[in-house]
């Protein structure tokens, strides 16, 4: 391998690392807002409105798959159920935190 070619290959491996650790670190830091969102929540089911009035708002503009998600968890899901998904380290939690129209409320 040449220097020119390791050099490179350094650099992809350095740079992808990077972007990894900061994903890992962008959905650790989401993991947690959306922890904060669940405890103001619990203590304050109607801000869930808050949510669902953006939803709305959101929708009409656009309807996106993740936000027509959020409108089914929301209009369907127990409170119970709703604050274990928020404070999921799951893929599904992680992937809806991702689009979330819940995060306003805090």
């Amino acid at each position: 391998m040449t220097a020119s070619r390791r050099r490179f290959s350094v650099c992809v491996t350095v740079t992808y690392t990077h972007l990894v650790r900061l994903h890992e670190w962008i959905d650790r830091r989401s993991l947690a807002l959306h922890d904060a969102v669940a405890a103001r929540i619990e203590a304050d089911p109607q801000l869930l409105n808050v949510a669902r009035e953006n939803l709305d708002r959101w929708l009409s503009v656009a309807p996106q798959p993740a936000l027509l998600e959020w409108k089914r968890l929301l209009d369907a899901t127990p409170l119970p159920a709703l604050l274990a998904l928020l404070r999921s380290t799951g893929e599904r939690a992680a992937r809806l935190r991702q689009f979330s129209a819940i995060a306003s409320p805090a």
